[in-house]
């Protein structure tokens, strides 16, 4: 079974926080059993599922009828959307606005279950968190009825994102047969992520400054609409650049600690977990400079614009050949990732339910 990542690992975390904080005792509902659903029960959730072949449908029609038992008190979805019908008060979570703001980006599935809900959750919500105060700026513009409901609360780094010794981080570059050192990206391969930026400024870096060259390495699942970006990562793997697929978390986290520089040049991202983690690791970043990215990194990396390539190739070159930059932004992206806990978010996140669960102010 596949380890959980990005909404999953929101998710993941915080629901185990939540139900082993004693608070609030918490049912999870789904359209089918989750992958993570033992390590729930052992934190005293319970899990109940209802067969669907969508989740939107079953979102939408059966999940309505399971809260109007009587029952639940409260709704959380960590999906972005609400049921239209709600018959207890409901608090989402918004991790981006990729399909209203992006949608060429997204396959038609996920607008189609998306974006014809978002109105509605906004309008039904009694609360409402956003992940980045960049998502929440996005929504308030795009739905000024979010406004006055709004809170941020970032996500968190989980345990075991911490700087590698010297020795691990050699051995790691020497499995992988890169010992000077690598570039990498960690993430799915979709268009949103702009890898093709990072292969455009790996190549010039290539050809204007070969002595700064190192290997570039490219982790993680296959996405929608990849197969040209597949295809050129192909034609390029003889200069340097490899795929490493999608790797085991305790696997990924060593290929991180061992990267010489970590690069993220997405154009639109909710938060950026994959940055956060890098910088918990002591490796410097380069961003593209969009959306949520330069509020998570801070002054902790090199922050590019999302259509240079020129500029990106400056950044490698520099990360590559300059160690005292190198480590000054590692020891600060240790410093700033130090802000993102999971503790903290999910101690925020049952202020909100409590807020959601007082009684409304009635209408003047």
């Amino acid at each position: 079974m596949r380890e959980p990542t990005g909404i999953g690992v929101h998710t993941l975390e915080l629901v185990e926080r939540l139900a082993r904080a004693g608070e609030f005792e918490i049912v999870g509902l789904a359209h089918r059993e989750p992958r993570a659903a033992e390590r729930l029960r052992a934190a005293g959730v319970r899990i109940e599922w209802q067969p669907a072949p969508l989740g939107v449908v079953w979102q939408q029609t059966r999940l309505p009828r399971r809260l109007a038992e009587g029952d639940l008190d409260l709704l959380w979805s960590p999906l972005l959307t609400l049921p239209r019908r709600l018959p207890v008060p409901g608090v989402v979570t918004i991790h981006d606005l990729a399909a209203l703001l992006w949608p060429e980006t997204l396959p038609l599935k996920v607008r189609w279950s998306l974006l014809p809900f978002l109105g509605s959750t906004v309008e039904s919500a009694r609360r409402i968190v956003a992940v980045s105060a960049a998502t929440a700026r996005d929504l308030v513009a795009a739905f000024p009825a979010a406004a006055g409901k709004v809170e941020v609360i970032w996500n968190g780094v989980g345990e075991g994102w911490t700087p590698a010794g010297a020795a691990a981080v050699a051995a790691t570059r020497a499995r992988l047969g890169a010992p000077r050192g690598y570039f990498l990206y960690a993430g799915t391969l979709e268009p949103r992520k702009n890898l093709e930026l990072l292969l455009d400024g790996w190549e010039r870096l290539r050809r204007d400054a070969p002595d700064a060259l190192l290997p570039l390495f490219v982790a993680g699942p296959d996405g929608w609409k990849q197969h040209g970006l597949a295809a050129r990562l192909a034609a390029l793997a003889p200069a340097g650049v490899r795929r490493l697929g999608r790797l085991p978390l305790a696997e990924l986290r060593e290929v991180v600690q061992a990267a010489t520089a970590f690069v993220y040049p997405s154009l639109y991202e909710g938060f950026g977990l994959p940055v956060a983690e890098a910088m918990a690791c002591g490796v410097p970043v380069v961003i593209a400079a969009a959306s949520s990215l330069p509020e998570v990194a801070g002054d902790a990396g090199l922050a590019v614009h999302p259509d240079d390539h020129e500029e990106l190739a400056a950044a490698l070159q520099r990360l590559a050949t300059e160690p005292r930059l190198a480590a000054e932004l590692g020891r600060r992206g240790v410093e700033r990732a130090r802000l993102f806990s999971w503790d903290e978010a999910a101690t925020r996140l049952a202020g909100v339910f409590r807020a959601a669960l007082a009684p409304e102010a009635p209408a003047r």
